[in-house]
């Protein structure tokens, strides 16, 4: 049986090695391009608000180097950015290229105050050996803090259990929408949003308080 201790080990080394061979790149994070990151990105922060032009603090859960940071820009003009990453490596790479007030980064989750969005990118899909049943109380402990760090909404994304067999990996995590749709509604909000419908092999979940 894995502890969450094990396989926050196991997953920071996989994205240091990933971000060490690629560099600061949608490679280096895991994602095969920045179009396809970009729009899961646009997906996850369908929580933030309408109007660019009001203020707000996000946290970045799993943030890599810190790209959402130039999707947030392009869209929103007043935003306090935190990032938080396991790998030492990722968030050495984000504050060498982001060197700004407004962006603070850890890797120290005990660091973590509540912002008033958070969103999580990635970081359910790469399970390596853990077991199916162990990743998904990973998934369910870790959904636990995105709520409790959260005091308007939270996002995340996962690939989906629709994928075609034929591409499916040993060392990734397929869920089943419908169940973690299901979980955020029971133990999280009323007003919650399933988005399966953007062309990837993947879905976003929106909880919004």
């Amino acid at each position: 049986m894995s502890t969450q201790k094990d396989i926050t080990k196991k997953v920071s080394e996989y994205y240091t090695n990933k971000i060490k061979e690629h560099g600061i790149s949608s490679q280096g994070v895991d994602w095969n391009s920045k179009e396809s990151q970009f729009l899961r990105f646009e997906q996850l922060c369908k929580i933030l608000p309408a109007d660019k032009t009001t203020s707000f603090t996000i946290l970045d859960y799993g943030c890599g180097y810190g790209a959402l940071i130039e999707y947030l820009m392009q869209h929103y003009d007043n935003f306090k950015y935190i990032g938080y990453d396991v790998s030492d490596e990722m968030i050495n790479k984000a504050k060498s290229l982001f060197k700004s007030e407004k962006y603070l980064f850890t890797n120290d989750e005990n660091k973590l105050n509540k912002a008033d969005y958070v969103v999580a990118s990635g970081i359910f899909n790469v399970k390596l050996d853990t077991s199916k049943e162990d990743w998904k109380e990973y998934i369910l402990n870790t959904l636990n803090k995105l709520n409790e760090l959260s005091s308007v909404a939270f996002s995340f994304n996962i690939l989906t259990s629709y994928s075609d067999a034929e591409y499916m990996r040993d060392h990734l995590y397929y869920a089943d929408p419908l169940f973690y749709f299901d979980y955020c509604k029971r133990h999280f909000s009323r007003n919650v949003a399933l988005l399966h419908d953007y062309g990837l092999y993947e879905f976003t979940i929106l909880v919004r308080k």
